[in-house]
């Protein structure tokens, strides 16, 4: 009798740390008091590339235009344009006029003429060429209200360059007015609109 009851005690005693070695083992879903783990993230930095270096003067000019047809750009009625100047350069390749605007750029027409005539009058202006393109701007105007010019001198302002000869104020007459591009020949024209400050720009191939 004494010997089973040792036997028992043996089995229980051989039992006992089997079960806490599988209570300790194993996976098991984590405790309300144990942060569920983080996976590790990797982070791959990208380099930045470095900025272009700067551009030589003239480096940057788009290539001469090589379309020779009319522009005509329309919009609603409004407060006018005012033309406060025009401005010219040589480009490589072509020549560009600048117009400077004061308030939203206008509707405008720029087409090529026989010569140039004063707006409202029709009288033709005595200045020479091989071809002529007229810029006609609506609703524009190149004076003030009480009449004293934004666009002063000309009317013919001697330009000189490589295909531009003269640019002319060929009228502010009744919301329109007309800006004559006298050239040597014809040749590619193109109409640009830029802002901050407002200008309508006409460049011209050499």
């Amino acid at each position: 009798m004494m010997k089973r009851a040792h036997a028992a005690l043996a089995v229980v005693v051989a039992v006992a740390p089997l079960v806490l070695l599988t209570g300790c083992g194993g996976t098991t879903a984590p405790s309300a008091t144990s942060p569920a783990p983080v996976p590790t993230v990797t982070v791959t930095a990208t380099a930045t590339p470095s900025l272009p270096a700067p551009t030589p003067s003239g480096a940057t000019d788009p290539k001469p235009p090589a379309s020779t047809k009319e522009v005509e750009v329309s919009r609603p009625g409004g407060a006018p344009a005012i033309v406060t100047g025009v401005r010219f350069a040589k480009h490589r390749g072509f020549d560009r006029v600048v117009i400077d605007l004061r308030g939203e750029p206008p509707g405008y027409t720029v087409r090529w003429t026989r010569g140039l005539v004063q707006d409202g009058s029709g009288e033709p202006i005595a200045v020479k060429g091989g071809a002529y393109l007229q810029v006609s701007m609506s609703m524009a105007q190149a004076h003030t209200e009480s009449g004293s010019p934004t666009w002063a001198g000309g009317p013919v302002f001697p330009a000189r360059l490589g295909n531009l000869r003269n640019v002319v104020r060929t009228g502010d007459f009744e919301g329109v007015v007309g800006v004559g591009i006298v050239l040597d020949h014809r040749a590619g024209f193109r109409v640009l609109e830029q802002r901050d400050p407002n200008r309508l720009v006409v460049d011209v191939a050499h």
